[in-house]
Order: C-alpha cells, then structure tokens, then sequence
C-alpha cells in the first residue's frame, strides 16, 4: 500500500496541469506541436477523430487518426508532453463507445462521426 502512495506522491510532483479543453472519443481536434529540428524549432499542426483516451496521471494518452492521401495515420500524444503546444476542438462527435476502433475498418462516407448538437439558450 506504501508503494502505491509513493507512486501517486511521485506522480504528483512531476506532473504539470496542462490547460488544454475538454475533448473525448469521436471529437474533432488540432493539436498544434513543436518539432525541433538541429537548433530551429517549428510549430506543426495534427487535425483529425480522437479515437481512444486511456491512462490517468501522468501516462495518461490520446490516439488522433486523420486520413492522409487515402491511407489512415494515427498519432499517440501523451498529455503530460511538454512539446504539445496546443489543442483546439474543431467539432463535438457523438459516439456510443470509449474505443472507436470500428473506424479503421470503414472507408468514404461511412467513416465519418455524427456531429453532436449543441443547444443554444436564447431568450
């Protein structure tokens, strides 16, 4: 029991709170990071479906898959990476499932994510 209170203490200390907006699975984001090449640093950006969030603290990670010339690429990101520079939510999925691995299998129309409907409060 010791062990795991050190873990958490460990975890703790080291882990920086990153202020990125709330995403989950189906959700459409950007997330802008920081390559360095040699002695120059460059800014990229990755637009595409989060497809699973799994872990807590500090290995807690992202899978983003974008189509890229017909072929699927996805990314892991871990959110306690100093090198992310950014997330932008681009568009609210709305998926039934934690895990949306389904997607790798469809292609065209029928790989795309529902938008969710978001209700506007006017009076």
């Amino acid at each position: 029991m010791k062990e795991l209170e050190a873990i958490q203490f460990v975890h703790d200390q080291l882990l920086t709170k990153p202020q990125f907006p709330e995403f989950k699975t189906g959700d459409t984001i950007i997330v802008t990071y920081r390559i360095v090449e040699g002695d120059k640093t460059r800014e990229q950006a990755y637009r595409g479906d989060v497809i699973q969030i799994k872990g807590h603290g500090l290995t807690k990670t992202f899978t983003v898959r974008k189509m890229s010339h017909g072929v699927g690429v996805e990314r892991i990101f871990s959110f306690s990476n100093p090198n992310i520079a950014g997330i932008q939510v681009v568009k609210r999925g709305r998926v039934r499932r934690a895990r949306i691995y389904y997607l790798r299998g469809l292609v065209g129309k029928k790989a795309r994510i529902k938008e969710m409907k978001m209700a506007t409060n006017q009076n």
